[in-house]
């Protein structure tokens, strides 16, 4: 049989001792001898004013612990009788909720707390690792230059003559590009709106394609607006460099030759 939990037993008796002190005197001593006897679990816990649902599970628990002690006490029984043997039902062990004997609150794993394995990473420090071999890269490259010029000369033009302009006057093959734009489009939009609407969208591209892999495959926005730039300025300066003839006409290089010079 499941105890009533110690409070409930202490509000009980005090319920008792008020209910004895406010009785007359001459049933104070009949009071005394039978009251503990005559009241049941449920009517001290009434008396002091216990809330019904709490009064139901005690009961509900009462009656489940009677029901396994018949259970378990009818084969031992059968056991005796079958045996000669005198054997007694084992007590009901207490269970909390739902029949469990234990609750757990949650299961931690310990990675989630510490991790015990370093991480291995394909991060390097700055220096020296990255500018070590920039420095070197450099260095190779003004060494090829430096030998280079020694062994063939730039092919430098006449001094420049300003009542003789050159026909075709060409930019640099660096700013040929950017020359053929201004035959097609109004100078505001050859050389603002266009350049500047490029350089935003290379500036903004690592903001928007946010993959820190370096493999192409895996970063197909990036490259694709890369190569679609470097195509576009590319035939830009091809065609400004090998099919423009006097007057920055357009022309086909086997016909009227090339009009073009480093």
């Amino acid at each position: 049989m499941t105890e009533i939990p110690e409070h409930l037993l202490k509000r009980a008796q005090e319920a008792r001792d008020r209910a004895a002190a406010s009785a007359p005197a001459d049933d104070a001593p009949a009071a005394a001898a039978g009251g503990a006897a005559e009241q049941t679990p449920e009517q001290a816990a009434a008396a002091s004013k216990i809330p019904q649902h709490l009064l139901d599970r005690a009961k509900a628990a009462r009656d489940k612990s009677a029901g396994t002690a018949v259970e378990a006490a009818v084969p031992a029984a059968a056991a005796a009788a079958a045996g000669g043997a005198v054997a007694t039902a084992a007590p009901p062990q207490p269970t909390g909720p739902g029949g469990h004997t234990q609750r757990l609150l949650t299961v931690v794993k310990s990675g989630s707390i510490q991790d015990v394995k370093a991480t291995p990473v394909d991060k390097v420090h700055v220096w020296p690792h990255l500018l070590v071999v920039e420095f070197v890269a450099a260095l190779a490259v003004t060494a090829f230059t430096l030998i280079f010029s020694i062994f063939v000369n730039a092919p430098l033009l006449e001094l420049a003559d300003f009542n003789a302009t050159p026909n075709p006057s060409k930019a640099p093959w660096y700013f040929l590009g950017l020359q053929e734009l201004l035959t097609m489009f109004h100078p505001m939009v050859a050389g603002v709106t266009l350049p500047g609407f490029a350089l935003i969208l290379l500036i903004l591209a690592p903001y928007i394609d946010k993959n820190p892999s370096n493999k192409p495959e895996k970063r197909k926005f990036a490259i694709s607006i890369m190569t679609v730039h470097l195509m576009f300025w590319a035939v830009l300066t091809m065609i400004g460099s090998f099919f423009r003839g006097p007057g920055f006409n357009f022309v086909f290089p086997w016909e009227a030759g090339l009009f073009f010079e480093l």
